[in-house]
């Protein structure tokens, strides 16, 4: 890229094609993460959100539908019916806080509990579906995050 005189950047042509946006190779690798986890998380009975919501429990314990939202970034709309799904298939738990009513807080229960040793084949799965190896799995995802930090930053 190069800048005219008025201060615009002049963009060539061939960078303006759909394979050449950022945001197509970002949200054309999100839906081939999908594709890619289906199979795997079908052999442990969870959909790609379900075990998003199953990491942070996993992770941080018990928490409130509210938390789980603010992690996934996901509305209570899109949350509610996971949620009900997880609790469906006996592997959470829902129940209003005691300290505010308004509050539900999610827990696992033995069963979901007992499921996190699945993560590690999960990883591994993912890992060889990828082609890469550990560390390059690391800054790609440190990458990845650095950039949603400078779009959310603005």
């Amino acid at each position: 890229m190069t800048d005219k005189a008025d201060g615009q950047i002049m963009i060539p042509e061939e960078e303006k094609r759909l394979e050449s946006q950022l945001c197509f190779a970002v949200y054309s690798a999100a839906h081939a993460f999908n594709r890619a986890y289906k199979p795997i998380l079908d052999r442990v009975g969870l959909t790609y959100p379900q075990y998003l919501v199953m990491l942070v429990l996993w992770e941080k314990g018990a928490l409130s539908v509210k938390t789980i939202g603010e992690k996934l970034d996901l509305d209570s709309g899109t949350l509610s019916p996971l949620l009900k799904r997880l609790e469906q298939a006996g592997l959470i738990s829902r129940a209003r806080d005691p300290k505010d009513e308004r509050q539900v807080i999610i827990s696992l229960t033995e069963k979901g509990t007992d499921m996190k040793c699945q993560v590690g084949m999960i990883m591994d799965a993912i890992g060889q579906a990828t082609g890469c190896d550990m560390a390059e799995m690391a800054n790609l995802r440190d990458r990845l995050q650095q950039l949603k930090a400078n779009l959310a930053a603005d």
